[in-house]
C-alpha cells in the first residue's frame, strides 16, 4: 500500500461511512455469535491502523499483526500495545492460540501471495471450534483506481471463498455478501473510471467526507448490519464468511 495511504485512512476512519459501516456489520455477525461473552483471545491479522483492534476489544483480548512497521506505529497511537510485525502468511503464534481470528479486507493485497497458505495460518492458530471472521472484496470486474491505489491483486466472490475454506478444511457457518444497497452507486463509478481513464492509479477511494454523507451512507449500511444478522444477502461490494476450525 502506498504510505500516504495509512495516513488518510487513520485520519479518517473513525467516521468515514465505509469503516463505520463495516464495523456495525462485523459488531452485528459478532454479537450473534457469542452475545456478551468479553473473554475470547482474538488475533486481528492484518490490523492495519487499528481501529478493529479497538473496537474488537469488547469482545476479549485482542493482538494485532501487520506486515508494515507504518500501520503499527498508526496503532501504538491509538494506545494498542498487543503488536507485532508478520506477514499473515507466517503467523508468528503457537497452534491453537485463539478463540477468534479476524481478517478485514487483507488477503486480496498483492504482497500476500496465495491466500490459502494466509488461511493455513489462520486455522493453525485457531482452538478447535474457534472462528475466523473473513472480509473481503467482492469481484474482479469491480477493480479500479482504488484496487491499483492500494496494490490489490485480486477480488473474491463467495463461491471461490467457499472453495478455498473448505480445501483448508473449516467448516463455513456463515457466508454472505455485504454492502448491497450502495452497490448500483460503486458500479457506476467504476463504468466511468473504465471509460474515463486517468493517468496512472491515483488516490484511493478513502478520503475525507461531508459529516452528512459520512452518517446518511453508514445509516444504510446500518440497515444491512440488522438484516445480516440473521439473514444473507446476495451480491454486494464485500464478501463476508464466518467459519469455524472444527
Amino acid at each position: 500500500m502506498n504510505p500516504s495511504e495509512y495516513h488518510t485512512i487513520y485520519t479518517v476512519e473513525d467516521r468515514h461511512w465505509w469503516y463505520v459501516g463495516m464495523k456495525r456489520i462485523t459488531l452485528a455477525l459478532l454479537a450473534e455469535t457469542y452475545g456478551p461473552r468479553g473473554d475470547l483471545h482474538i488475533l486481528d491479522a492484518g490490523s492495519g491502523t487499528g481501529a478493529g483492534m479497538a473496537y474488537l476489544a469488547r469482545f476479549g483480548r485482542v493482538t494485532g499483526i501487520d506486515a508494515s512497521p507504518l500501520a503499527l506505529d498508526y496503532c501504538r497511537r491509538r494506545q494498542l500495545d498487543r503488536l507485532g510485525q508478520a506477514s499473515v502468511t507466517a503467523l508468528p503464534f503457537a497452534a491453537a492460540s485463539f478463540d477468534l481470528v479476524t481478517s478485514f479486507d487483507v488477503l486480496y493485497h498483492r504482497a500476500v501471495g496465495d491466500p490459502a497458505v494466509a488461511l493455513r495460518q489462520f486455522h493453525r492458530v485457531l482452538r478447535p471450534g474457534g472462528q475466523l471472521l473473513l472480509r473481503l472484496p467482492a469481484y474482479d470486474w469491480l477493480r479500479g483506481r482504488h484496487d491499483a491505489a492500494i496494490h490489490t491483486e485480486r477480488r473474491f466472490t463467495t463461491g471461490g471463498v467457499a472453495n478455498l475454506l473448505h480445501e483448508i478444511g473449516f467448516t463455513i457457518d456463515r457466508l454472505t455478501y455485504a454492502n448491497t444497497l450502495l452497490f448500483p452507486s460503486a458500479l457506476a463509478k467504476r463504468l466511468a473510471e473504465s471509460l474515463l481513464p486517468g493517468d496512472g492509479p491515483g488516490p484511493s477511494d478513502v478520503s475525507p467526507n461531508p459529516r452528512w454523507l459520512d452518517d446518511a451512507l453508514a445509516a444504510v449500511l446500518s440497515l444491512e448490519a440488522r438484516w445480516l444478522r440473521r439473514r444473507d444477502l446476495p451480491f454486494g461490494l464485500s464478501v463476508v464468511a464466518l467459519a469455524r476450525r472444527s
